[in-house]
């Protein structure tokens, strides 16, 4: 039996979730009109039933966020949304706040959201039991500790593997709601750790001045999908549900494309959902949204994964600054890329924040921008926006093909096609024959064959087999309206779930209690600035301080751990 794989999207919108799909997406995760983790992202449920229809056509599974913690007077409505959910189609829900399983659900799948936090066995354990199907486990994790997780549980389990980290762990960081008033655990998240701050040691003395010392690098494990799999993990997940089509295209084709590649050398593995994806623009990740890259912690050892040059997205390096002109605002850079006019770019040096600007008239290897002042001969410069690329997407999209086998039975006068789709489904027309025997047996079967193995808006036709006591003479028109027929019946089989069924809740803890602290993390900022205690370097907490914000740092270097206090 072979092992089924997920390549698990978001969708800011049903425009996006539609992309996500045509581009390889086997699931997507998209927000309705309220209690998702992003509030900005939010949906109405006639948009939510649309993506639903038109995912489950190609076996593409609907995942909806119900992932921030309730107040009490809330939970009658989360109840009638999920409801709503059900009756739009959504095949799981994602959910962060237990009491929701408390409440009368509909037969529908629940999936524990990376929210929960979780990392570790006991964790895994126990939410299996209370009934989730599915675990989303926390990103600050090594692989071992993903393999124990798999071998403790028998439920599905959900890794992210590209896209924003958080510098806290999932679901534990009271940062914002402490800065700002905005809880991340509502969905606001006020996104403190993209902030500059001041670092000081206990003494008072000053460590680092206006750095983005929280803001780490974003996630990109496409190089570790074998081990991961290997592992147990069997959704493999793209964090972006605030992100523009461009950078879910580009993501989501990328990694369907290494799945693909994957499961074409391990056949004992298959995608999760069907219809092939061809053509099409050639992806990047390079090239769109990222902060600069990091695997963080999935090879258990510590590395830099703060995002040095900004907590705004560097994208892809491309050269160096070899001179400026200031009268004329004209740049001329060391590149082996082409540049346009419209590209956007970021120029970054050993010190300051990194200018960004858009160019204005692009010849070869010199363009000019508006306001050249801020620049010098040595910066690197990275494009973040590639209005060529940008237009590749736009134009050249790929298209997902449904396979579909069709089978040609004529005997006695009635005459049956039967297409058996790439999903298992099977359609049929069927009639008793009124067309004239061929003259030409020959020509008639290529005819028969020609027009029945086209392409019938997103399903390709192909004639495997023809059994027949007579050739008749088919017109072109005839083929092409049984072939047509053919697609208009096509129905996909319903998905396997496993609706909810609610288990032993006692192993689950409160949520919501910081106990103090507003966050813990596997990131280290002593060692981000080269004060790692266990090199000798340092010891004691360090202080941040940002718009009269004092905010204290302690380390747990046994368990190479940090957390952030008042």
């Amino acid at each position: 039996m072979q092992l089924s794989l997920e390549l698990l999207a978001p969708a800011r919108d049903l425009e996006i979730g539609i992309a996500a799909i045509q581009c390889g997406a086997d699931a997507v995760y998209i927000a309705g009109p309220r209690f998702g983790a992003r509030v900005a992202a939010g949906n109405t449920i006639e948009d939510v039933a649309a993506l639903c229809t038109y995912a489950h056509r190609f076996g593409v599974r609907i995942y909806a966020t119900l992932n921030t913690l309730l107040t009490e007077d809330e939970l009658p409505e989360a109840e009638e949304l999920i409801w709503h959910y059900y009756r739009a189609g959504v095949d799981a829900l994602i959910v962060q706040d237990y009491r929701i399983l408390d409440m009368k659900l509909p037969p529908m799948e629940l999936h524990a959201s990376t929210q929960t936090s979780i990392r570790t066995v006991e964790k895994a354990v126990a939410l299996e039991k209370a009934g989730f199907s599915r675990i989303v486990l926390e990103r600050q994790m090594s692989l071992e500790r993903v393999r124990e997780i798999c071998r403790a549980v028998s439920c599905e389990v959900e890794f992210f593997v590209h896209g924003a980290l958080c510098m806290s762990y999932s679901g534990e960081c009271y940062l914002s709601e402490h800065l700002a008033g905005r809880s991340a655990n509502r969905g606001c998240c006020a996104q403190p750790c993209r902030s500059l701050y001041d670092v000081y040691d206990a003494d008072g003395g000053i460590v680092a001045r206006q750095r983005h010392i929280l803001s780490m690098k974003d996630y990109r494990l496409d190089s570790h999908i074998p081990e991961l799999a290997a592992a147990g993990v069997c959704s493999f997940k793209i964090e972006g549900r605030l992100k523009n089509a461009s950078y879910v295209k580009n993501t989501v084709r990328h990694y369907s494309d290494l799945l693909d590649e994957f499961i074409a050398r391990n056949p004992e593995y298959r995608r999760a959902s069907f219809g092939k994806v061809e053509g099409g623009f050639c992806p990047d990740p390079e090239i769109t949204f990222n902060r600069g890259y990091t695997v963080c912690f999935i090879d258990g050892k510590r590395s830099l994964w703060n995002s040095q040059d900004a907590a705004k997205s560097t994208g892809k390096s491309v050269g160096t600054v070899r001179r400026v002109d200031y009268a004329k605002n004209l740049v001329e850079v060391e590149t082996a890329v082409r540049i346009s006019n419209g590209d956007g770019l970021m120029f970054a040096g050993n010190t300051g924040e990194p200018v960004g600007m858009r160019v204005e008239v692009a010849r070869g290897d010199s363009f000019t921008v508006r306001d050249a002042s801020s620049l010098r001969a040595g910066m690197k410069v990275y494009r973040n926006l590639d209005v060529c690329f940008e237009r590749e997407l736009e134009k050249n999209a790929p298209r997902r093909i449904i396979e579909a086998s069709v089978d040609y039975h004529s005997r006695l006068g009635h005459t049956r096609f039967t297409a058996t789709f790439c999903d298992g489904s099977v359609a049929a027309v069927e009639f008793d024959e009124t067309a004239p025997q061929a003259l030409n047996p020959e020509r008639a079967r290529a005819m028969l064959e020609g027009q029945i193995g086209k392409v019938s808006g997103d399903i390709r036709f192909s004639l495997r087999k023809i059994d027949t006591d007579r050739v008749y003479s088919y017109t072109s028109a005839f083929l092409n309206s049984v072939r047509r027929e053919l697609a208009e019946k096509y129905t996909p089989l319903p998905g396997n779930s496993v609706p909810f069924v609610k288990g032993d809740t006692s192993g689950l803890e409160r949520q919501g209690d910081s106990g103090g602290v507003l966050m813990k993390s596997k990131y280290c900022v002593r060692y981000e600035l080269g004060l790692c205690s266990r090199s000798g370097r340092g010891s004691g907490p360090l202080y941040l301080e940002n718009n009269g914000h004092r905010l204290k740092l302690e380390f747990d270097c046994k368990n190479c751990e940090m957390s952030l206090s008042l």
